[in-house]
């Protein structure tokens, strides 16, 4: 079933991870993919760069477009939007997926790192949104999906880290807006978040390492539930803060033991949930 079949995505942060996850599963259904991430060589610790992510997607049957891009520098965004649409028409979905974090606490957060987390969580997101929003108010069934957490003013979910919640909900906060925005012109908005922590470079070199890794799932399971979102009708469904394992739970998936990275740990609740 390719439910996807001549669309353009545009997804930030798609070299690697959750964003390369959702670029593969959108592939093999037939869509083009535009990876627009800043790794264009080969980095000591994290794995792959566009032009890999770019391969995996071919070799899944779809067409893929790498990019370098900054998603803090307009002119280089709006290049690289230009050039999404040049090569192939338009663009129907975006994935706001690229993201900064630092989870330390006030006293211990530089600013540099600050303003890094809200220039590319907030900033980024919003840009991004707005460069493409000419082109998804003519897509077909045109969706915006952030990977960002459902808001919630309990203090538990500010207090270890507010630099990073702050930046984090500003995504967040673009979903509430943008639904209520752009529901005239029939765009689907809406955030997806994982229940559980999820295997990503970031779990394993800057949060709990390969231990930590192990009690997660894969990024599969963003993937498959982001298809399941995108695959509904953008006029009725916006608005939403889904959460990985209710979106497939709605679908009549109930097991998920196949997005273990190991059945036997316990699974780590991710922050936010």
């Amino acid at each position: 079933m390719n439910r996807f079949t001549g669309k353009t995505v545009f997804i930030t942060g798609a070299s690697r991870g959750i964003g390369k996850a959702i670029g593969l599963k959108l592939a093999a259904e037939g869509a083009n993919v535009v990876i627009a991430a800043k790794t264009a060589e080969p980095h000591p610790k994290l794995p792959g760069t566009i032009y890999t992510a770019a391969k995996e997607i071919e070799e899944v049957g779809g067409k893929a477009l790498p990019l370098v891009v900054d998603i803090r520098h307009e002119e280089i965004l709006q290049a690289a939007i230009d050039k999404a649409v040049d090569t192939f028409g338009g663009i129907d979905i975006l994935i706001n997926n690229a993201s900064a974090i630092n989870l330390s606490p006030t006293e211990h957060v530089s600013m540099k790192r600050y303003d890094l987390m809200h220039a590319v969580n907030a900033r980024g997101t919003f840009m991004t949104t707005k460069l493409c929003l000419p082109h998804l108010k003519k897509g077909n069934n045109p969706h915006i999906l952030n990977l960002s957490p459902p808001l919630n003013m309990d203090p538990k979910w500010f207090g270890n880290h507010v630099a990073y919640t702050m930046a984090k909900y500003g995504m967040s906060m673009c979903v509430l807006g943008h639904a209520e925005e752009f529901k005239d012109y029939g765009i689907g908005v809406n955030a997806l978040w994982p229940r559980t922590t999820i295997d990503t470079a970031a779990v394993r070199n800057l949060l709990g390492g390969a231990e930590l890794a192990e009690q997660s799932r894969t990024p599969a399971i963003i993937a498959d539930s982001a298809a399941y979102i995108l695959n509904r009708n953008s006029k009725e469904c916006t608005g939403n803060f889904f959460i990985d394992d209710e979106v497939l739970a709605a679908e009549g998936i109930s097991n998920l033991d196949q997005y273990a990275v190991n059945l036997e740990k316990e699974l780590m609740p991710d922050f936010f949930i």
